[in-house]
């Protein structure tokens, strides 16, 4: 597998660095022009390495547990454990990332997610991690996510001008996608190293979130609204719900992407059992799957990093939900794993720009002061993914991979073209002159 992931790295990332490369080279392009912003150049730096480590532990979290446990159940019952702890504390993260400062919340959180990854690797060194032992370090990473995540997203509204603000969300996505190609491929690589295996793996996961960390000592200090803890916090979290309820077109595409997220996301819950059980290959092989979908995901993430700011951008973020859910349909039917691979990078591609512009349009549309609320919404889908990955697993393991990805595939496409419809609804509905003027 090691070999693979090495000649798959040199074939396909080689050609998406070239593709940055020509890129950053014409910042006047606008696509890159956030990075001109010095402190939002060293937050996105230590976004990356935040982003590695999660998306290393998506990996090892799932290949451990199908190791130990051998099904998909468990496999669930992990990111399960994630989920709900986003699901239950994320609104509250988001009140904290409008309340505290967003510096201090973001290092608390990465600190207490590298001790949560050392403790992890220490069980396993000494053979004593099981399934419950694992799913109780997967809750804990799920709450430092609820609370470092929309404090990070602020951050990025803090430190650009508002006309760059689009650019700068879809940016900073850029780092999550380009972290999950390089994700599974360190994951993998640490995984079938014999000095490092998954021991070591969990240390590299600390040692990039003890870094990212490390990179918030170069920025100014986060500002707080005056007052913003003048009242108690489950206030601010229900002004929050009640701002994103009321407008209409911010409670559309925080909908939209929600439910895309928590009906299509859990696909990678299947992964390793797809892997084993329907192409016959070793259940670690799902880290290829993995880094096809990741490269997919950087391709397109680099390329609609441009529209980020652009009236098209809702046009082609609905473009990427259909793309994303006829690759889990091509996924459902793929005849062998090398097409496997091929609807794995066309569900990278959808999945990750749609994500990638999520980000964008909702930020346009939201007020600084709301901003860390909202992101911590948005953050419900994938607590929401979480929860459903475990009745998703029951139901591999009931009626087979191959149903599950179709019907996932499904209902991301009969959502995407409801939500579609509304939303060109509601922009013509503000664009039309009002009659009684």
């Amino acid at each position: 597998m090691a070999s693979f992931l090495v000649g798959s790295f040199y074939t396909t990332a080689a050609g998406q660095v070239s593709c940055i490369v020509r890129s950053m080279s014409d910042v006047s392009s606008g696509s890159f022009a956030a990075l001109r912003v010095r402190e939002f150049r060293i937050l996105w730096i230590g976004t990356i390495f935040s982003f590695l480590a999660f998306f290393m532990a998506m990996i090892v979290q799932s290949v451990v547990a199908f190791e130990i446990a051998g099904n998909n159940s468990s496999v669930g019952l992990i990111v399960f454990a994630q989920g709900l702890a986003m699901v239950l504390l994320g609104p509250i993260g988001g009140a904290f990332a409008d309340r505290w400062p967003k510096r201090r919340v973001v290092v608390v959180g990465q600190l207490l997610s590298a001790g949560i990854f050392l403790w992890t690797a220490a069980m396993l060194a000494l053979d004593a991690l099981t399934i419950f032992w694992l799913t109780l370090s997967s809750l804990l990473i799920g709450v430092s996510i609820a609370f470092l995540g929309p404090s990070r997203t602020g951050m990025v509204v803090e430190l650009v001008p508002l006309t760059m603000r689009g650019n700068a969300m879809a940016v900073n996505n850029l780092a999550n996608t380009a972290s999950r190609v390089f994700g599974p491929l360190v994951a993998g690589l640490l995984l079938a190293w014999h000095y490092s295996g998954s021991t070591g793996t969990y240390l590299v996961m600390a040692f990039c979130y003890l870094v990212a960390a490390a990179s918030m000592a170069w920025l100014p200090r986060s500002q707080v609204r005056p007052g913003a803890r003048d009242r108690p916090i489950l206030a601010d979290v229900a002004d929050g719900v009640g701002y994103v309820y009321g407008k209409r077109r911010l409670r559309l595409l925080v909908g939209l992407f929600t439910l895309v997220i928590f009906l299509g996301f859990p696909h990678v819950t299947i992964l390793p059992g797809l892997a084993e059980n329907v192409f016959e290959r070793d259940a670690a092989a799902v880290t290829e799957l993995f880094f096809v979908s990741a490269a997919g995901a950087l391709v397109a993430s680099l390329w609609v990093t441009r529209f980020g700011d652009s009236s098209h951008a809702d046009v082609i973020y609905i473009g990427m939900a259909l793309l994303f859910g006829f690759s889990l349909l091509g996924l459902a039917f793929a005849p062998g794993f090398r097409w496997a691979e091929l609807a794995m990078f066309g569900i990278g591609a959808g999945s990750g720009g749609f994500q990638s512009l999520n980000g964008a349009v909702i930020a346009r549309d939201t007020d600084p002061a709301y901003i860390g609320r909202v992101m911590s919404l948005v953050m419900l889908a994938f607590g929401g993914f979480g929860l459903m990955a475990l009745p998703y697993g029951y139901l591999a393991d009931w009626i087979g991979e191959r149903s599950s990805l179709l019907i996932m595939g499904s209902l991301v496409l009969l959502v995407t073209a409801l939500f579609s419809v509304l939303l060109t609804r509601e922009r013509a509905s503000r664009e039309s002159p009002d009659p009684r003027s």
